[in-house]
């Protein structure tokens, strides 16, 4: 993301404002859940909004970049906001993160396991999720 990486250049590893999205598929009482290649965590399909984008239209990109599904109607589920919204990352960074979070039914495609952001992807039962998941997604 361009943006960010701008962003970086100029105010280094100090604490940068971002707004994500992400959505919660859920089909027969199982979430899709990722498991990160940057951490060791489950977590929702998503990331960041670009500039001028829809959260929306973000969630959607993020969800089919990650996962190669493409989500059907979505629902606002939740705006997530708070001390819980900051975190740092192994290079450093700094961020505070806002969470737009939608919640889908229905999704078509191919799931794919791997990708740049995944080791894995797997439907967990929404009362037996794994320990290790996102802080920022509990």
């Amino acid at each position: 993301m361009n943006y960010i990486k701008n962003m970086r250049k100029m105010i280094g590893n100090e604490t940068l404002l971002t707004v994500g999205c992400g959505i919660i598929i859920e089909q027969n009482n199982q979430i899709l859940l990722q498991h990160r290649t940057d951490a060791d965590v489950w977590g929702i399909p998503g990331g960041v909004i670009e500039m001028g984008e829809q959260v929306e239209d973000a969630a959607r990109r993020e969800t089919l970049e990650e996962t190669g599904l493409t989500a059907g109607e979505l629902e606002l589920f939740g705006i997530y906001s708070g001390r819980e919204g900051y975190a740092s990352y192994a290079n450093g960074d700094q961020v505070y993160s806002i969470q737009l979070i939608f919640l889908t039914t229905t999704v078509t495609g191919d799931l794919i396991q791997v990708s740049d952001e995944s080791h894995a992807h797997q439907y967990f039962d929404k009362n037996n999720l794994p320990d290790n998941i996102n802080s920022h997604q509990k």
